[in-house]
């Protein structure tokens, strides 16, 4: 019988609290997108780095969800690119977000996190056992949404983005385009 108090309270508490998690949960913004762009390995590489000159055009799938403080956004992301040309053949990445909007639904952000990278079998010298690198990817850029760019909404679900990203102490130049969806 005494567990009978214990489940009240808790049901109450949850009763209670749900309006305020449905409010939360109308900050989260869920989002997808295509980019598309190079990554290129021009500049000195720090030792067990790619040789300097690795390079590729990369398309790339991003999946994040973000959280709306107001003027401020903070958010996470995870990507998966695909090389279709040079030297790059997959990356992989997760990073977090760190976003000023601007306008009615803009963003400009900053981010930084894990990246890796595995290059093509054809490019890496025989010598060279290990195709993959890896490390501290950062970065800005900015979400230009429909509705501030001449339409007359409000808000838009779709962003043109575009974001550029280097490695380490600036290893790589990573300029990326494309488009994002919010839910």
């Amino acid at each position: 019988m005494k567990a009978f108090p214990l489940t009240l309270a808790v049901a109450l508490a949850a009763g209670l609290s749900a309006p305020a998690l449905a409010q939360d949960a109308q900050g989260l913004q869920p989002y997808v997108g295509v980019m598309g762009g190079l990554h290129d390995f021009d500049n000195q590489q720090p030792a067990g780095g790619p040789p300097s000159g690795y390079r590729g055009w990369v398309a790339e799938g991003v999946a994040g969800l973000n959280y709306d403080l107001g003027p401020v956004v903070v958010g996470a992301e995870g990507s998966v690119a695909k090389g279709f040309d040079k030297d790059i053949d997959w990356e992989y990445g997760a990073a977090g977000r760190l976003g000023l909007k601007a306008g009615k639904d803009s963003m400009f952000f900053a981010k930084v996190g894990y990246q890796w990278t595995q290059f093509n079998d054809k490019t890496v010298p025989l010598a060279d056992t290990d195709r993959h690198y890896h490390g501290v990817t950062y970065g800005g850029g900015v979400e230009l949404s429909l509705a501030d760019m001449g339409s007359t909404a409000e808000t838009s679900n779709i962003r043109l983005r575009a974001q550029v990203d280097t490695r380490g102490n600036f290893n790589s130049f990573r300029p990326m385009v494309g488009v994002v969806a919010k839910f």
